[in-house]
C-alpha cells in the first residue's frame, strides 16, 4: 500500500462504518419483509452464508438473503435452482443488504472488488490476485460497467484499476453508477447462465481454446 492512499483509506473505513450502520437501521423493515418473503418462496434458512477471502486473502463468512431453491433430484443446476423470486431479488440487489452487516464489520467495504470463491485463490496470476489488497466490496468497478456480462479478464482488470486508482472520487462515481446499473437491471447474468460460468470452468474453456 502506497503512503498515499493510507489517508484515503483510513477515511474510507470511517464512511463504511457509518453508513452500513444507518443503512442496517433504515433497510430493517425492508429485510424483515424480504426475509419473510424468503422464508415462504424458498424456505430455510433465510440467509445465504458461505466463505469468501476479503482483504489479503483473510477468509469471513459472506451474509446474503438466499435466491436459489436447495439442490434435490429435481433441482440440480443453478439455472434450476433459481426461481423468479430469487431473479427479482438479484435484479434489485436487495439480497445484498444482509451484507450490510459484513461492511460494518469490516469484512468488507462499500466499494471495492466483489468477494468471489475461496476456491479461485489458487487459479489467479500474480496480477489478477491484486485484488485482495483492499476489502472486496457490495459493489465495484466492474459491477458498473457490466456486472456479470463481462468476461473474467476483463472483470479482474477493473478489479486491479480500482485497486490503483481508488479515491473519493472514483467511490461516489461508482455508488451513483451502482444505483443506475441497479434501476435498469442491467448485467444481471450471461446468457445460458443463472449469474456467469466460473473462473474454472472459463479458465479450461480459454486453455482449449487457446490449444485449438
Amino acid at each position: 500500500m502506497t503512503a498515499r492512499k493510507l489517508p484515503f483509506d483510513f477515511i474510507k473505513r470511517g464512511v463504511d462504518i457509518a453508513v452500513s450502520a444507518a443503512g442496517l437501521i433504515i433497510t430493517a423493515p425492508i429485510q424483515i419483509a424480504v426475509a419473510a418473503a424468503v422464508r415462504v418462496n424458498l424456505g430455510s434458512p433465510v440467509l445465504f452464508r458461505q466463505q469468501r477471502p476479503g482483504k489479503n486473502e483473510w477468509i469471513f463468512e459472506l451474509m446474503k438473503f438466499r435466491t436459489m431453491l436447495p439442490v434435490t433430484a429435481q433441482y440440480t443446476t443453478d439455472e434450476e435452482r433459481l426461481t423468479k423470486f430469487g431473479k427479482f431479488l438479484r435484479s434489485t440487489s436487495l439480497d445484498e443488504l444482509p451484507s450490510l452487516w459484513n461492511v460494518f464489520r469490516g469484512d468488507m467495504s462499500l466499494v471495492g472488488p466483489r468477494p468471489l470463491l475461496v476456491e479461485y485463490l489458487e487459479h489467479y496470476s500474480p496480477e489478477q490476485a491484486r485484488r485482495h489488497e483492499v476489502r472486496p466490496g457490495i459493489t465495484g468497478l466492474a459491477q458498473v460497467r457490466g456486472r456479470n456480462d463481462v468476461d473474467w479478464d476483463r472483470r479482474f482488470e477493473y478489479d486491479v484499476e480500482y485497486v490503483d486508482n481508488r479515491s473519493i472520487g472514483l467511490d461516489l462515481k461508482i455508488l451513483v453508477d451502482t444505483v443506475t446499473t441497479v434501476l435498469k437491471r442491467s448485467g444481471i447474468s450471461q446468457e445460458g447462465h443463472a449469474t456467469m460460468p466460473k473462473f474454472s470452468e472459463y479458465q479450461k474453456g480459454e486453455n482449449s481454446n487457446a490449444g485449438s
